[in-house]
């Protein structure tokens, strides 16, 4: 088949290598006229890492990124919400902080390597799609996917977009503050910093923000967020923010559709399922769609593979969301209370540890804890495609 691809973040060059490797024609669309590494820092689950190894790229992933084996948050008060080790799950797993823009580099270079051809400065605003193929920008494919990310002005037929009231300032930051440690500190649900190792020595910093309020934050200036920051986290290295320039805003999404496919198009990344990054799943879900599209012999089975797994995490998402930003500063509380004695109580603790690896597919169901190989290892086990 010759196939389009709209976007080149992390979902679509996944799926243009495995679509290559099957010996389909991939032709990759992307808006920006020159591919550059962008972003602060994401988090990679174990089930991210299985794709990338299915892909032969998580050796080099791991060199570019740094290992993450503990999540630790807590209150402004000191009292611990989160804490969650890899290691308990399953000795030796641990997570992977990762510049984003490293990441969408290792794939589309790779893409590029095996011979996918990839269009820049190519804004694909609209598609038609015919009995014979879908026409993209003139031109004819005998299916495309849509992996144009959470801003995405195409959406499965169907489907909710409502933005969410609060996003985040990042930037990234030269040096490691807590190695191997995603950190975050919570003021009540309206004050949330994060600090996460994104490899190469550098470190991302998160600042929870209300999307109506950007303008007025850079307008109030750096000294004055930075008292707060620094009454929230003394350890922060906010002397290695010199402008306000430095701070980009990300707003997040919240989308839901019935299915993620017509005949021929689908629907796969941010662009078919944003959500809150609550949960840090992202380029995760992302990448295992591009897997399970590459294992289906028809887009029906693909929605149909991906219900049960999608559905977890939006709801899940949407569920935890408030509890760490949102402007309701009484759900703080109930937070601050229940969440310690839970995350001693193994079966909960486990179920947590479960989320945060990306397997869930349900509340009381789940896929097997990917097992994967030292860096230098050839064999690998664990979860297939549902």
């Amino acid at each position: 088949m010759r196939v389009g691809i709209l976007g080149c973040g992390t979902g679509g060059p996944a799926a243009a290598l495995f679509l290559k490797r099957q010996g389909h024609e991939a032709v990759m669309f992307e808006r920006v006229p020159e591919l550059r590494p962008v972003g602060a820092g994401l988090l990679i689950q174990p089930t991210g890492m299985l794709v990338l190894e299915r892909l032969g790229l998580r050796a080099e992933a791991i060199r570019l990124g740094s290992r993450i084996r503990r999540l630790d948050g807590r209150t402004s008060r000191g009292w611990q919400v989160i804490d969650l080790s890899y290691g308990d799950l399953r000795p030796g797993l641990f997570g992977l902080g990762i510049q984003r823009g490293a990441l969408s580099g290792l794939l589309w270079e790779a893409a590029r390597a095996e011979g996918v051809e990839v269009r820049t400065g190519q804004e694909v605003a609209s598609f038609e799609e015919k009995a014979d193929g879908v026409y993209v920008l003139g031109e004819r494919f005998d299916r495309l996917i849509v992996a144009s990310g959470a801003r995405s002005g195409l959406r499965p037929p169907g489907a909710r977009v409502q933005p969410y009231p609060w996003g985040a300032l990042w930037c990234l930051l030269d040096g490691e503050v807590w190695p191997e440690t995603l950190t975050q500190r919570f003021r009540d649900t309206r004050q949330f910093i994060g600090l996460l190792p994104s490899g190469q020595g550098t470190t991302s910093l998160f600042w929870s923000i209300r999307a109506d309020a950007v303008d007025a934050w850079r307008l109030g200036g750096l000294d004055t967020w930075k008292e707060q920051a620094r009454a929230l986290m003394p350890e922060a290295p906010l002397d290695r923010v010199q402008s306000a320039q430095q701070m980009i805003f990300a707003p997040y999404f919240d989308v839901v559709a019935p299915r993620w496919n017509t005949e021929r198009v689908v629907w796969i990344g941010d662009a078919a399922h944003a959500m809150s990054p609550q949960l840090g799943q992202g380029a995760n879900l992302a990448l295992w769609d591009a897997w399970v599209l590459s294992e289906c012999g028809t887009l029906d089975e693909y929605s149909a593979k991906r219900k049960a797994h999608l559905s977890f995490y939006s709801f899940a998402s949407r569920l935890l969301t408030p509890f760490f930003q949102s402007s309701l500063p009484l759900l703080a509380p109930a937070r601050d209370l229940v969440a310690p004695p839970l995350h001693r109580w193994g079966w909960y603790r486990r179920q947590m540890l479960l989320s945060l690896a990306g397997v869930k597919t349900g509340f009381f169901s789940e896929m097997e804890v990917p097992v994967l190989p030292e860096v230098a290892g050839h064999q690998v086990g664990g979860a297939m495609p549902p």
